[in-house]
């Protein structure tokens, strides 16, 4: 019953509210650009085996990891979607700050946060359509909802390219300006999005009530799961303390606002795939502050960062 009824059920969010969700999420991206400048993007030459390991945390492994996932626990194919296109997405607006609670190299989660941003937008609808389109009951699910990857990469350019670029830009010939805008609107957008996520809940609070524990127990296995994907990777690439930190966040908390935005425009708020990202969008502030204040009593010795 619960595998038919969330594969069938669509969460209802109107014109006007996912126009106001484009416009939050636009705000979210701008705002975490405004402390973003070119610079940070030489890390990448200077230093480039930290950045290569969260990129291909996120980007190759996650995901794959994911898939193998889907495979053991079987979840609803609607649930297994929204799990791919969590794990497809690039790393939360929030990684930043959980990075420095827990006391991480934050000048490389701000380096990754705007290389991985750049990157989602070819590599978060490749992700979705490579992964999806391999699991049968996925497949099944892009087949009859004909998906289009083009109309896909356009709305994430528009959504975090767009607001990247004219973030750094503003930052670079404004800085003192930048970073005033930056404290207003990262606490600005923030509410406006979960506000939203909160009237998504209440507008389909029977459909939630309803799967809300059977889709609990999954996102905190994957969470937990993308945590110790980021951390193990980080370990074997022979990474300094710090940066493991910083990788393991980074890997543990995903966008899953612009998973949920492109749940709404392209799968008509699928259930399985909403409740799954809405949740892990409300889950992954608690676990990224519990694993940062358990982080952050635990001081690192002086270290040289590699």
């Amino acid at each position: 019953m619960t595998d038919t009824l969330l594969d069938t059920v669509h969460i209802n969010f109107n014109t006007e509210t996912i126009w106001v969700l484009n416009c939050a999420l636009a705000l979210v991206m701008f705002g975490i650009a405004l402390e973003i400048s070119f610079k940070d993007f030489k890390n990448l030459f200077r230093n480039p085996r930290p950045v290569f390991t969260g990129v291909f945390s996120q980007f190759i492994i996650l995901p794959a990891v994911t898939y193998i996932l889907v495979f053991f626990i079987n979840p609803a194919p609607s649930i297994a979607l929204g799990m791919l296109m969590v794990a497809a997405c690039p790393g939360g607006n929030i990684s930043n700050f959980i990075t420095h609670l827990a006391k991480g190299n934050t000048a490389l989660s701000i380096s990754l946060t705007a290389i991985a941003t750049l990157l989602a937008i070819v590599m978060t609808p490749l992700n979705l359509q490579f992964w999806g389109s391999l699991y049968e009951p996925t497949a099944t699910i892009l087949k009859d909802i004909s998906v289009s990857p083009i109309e896909m990469f356009k709305l994430v350019s528009l959504l975090l390219g767009v607001p990247l670029m004219l973030g750094m830009v503003l930052n670079h010939f404004k800085k003192e300006l930048a970073r005033k805008m930056a404290k207003v609107l990262k606490i600005a957008s923030v509410f406006i999005f979960v506000s939203l996520i909160i009237i998504a809940f209440y507008k389909n609070l029977d459909i939630f009530a309803s799967y809300i524990f059977y889709v609990f127990w999954i996102v905190l296995l994957h969470n937990l799961v993308a945590f110790f994907t980021g951390f193990t990777f980080a370990k074997i690439m022979g990474l300094s303390n710090k940066n493991v930190r910083t990788i393991t966040i980074e890997t543990g908390i995903q966008n899953s606002g612009l998973g949920l935005l492109l749940i709404f425009t392209f799968f008509e708020g699928l259930g399985g795939m909403a409740l799954l990202a809405a949740f892990w969008g409300i889950w992954h502030l608690i676990s990224g502050l519990i694993l940062a204040s358990i982080w952050g009593y635990k001081p690192i010795k002086k270290e040289t960062l590699a």
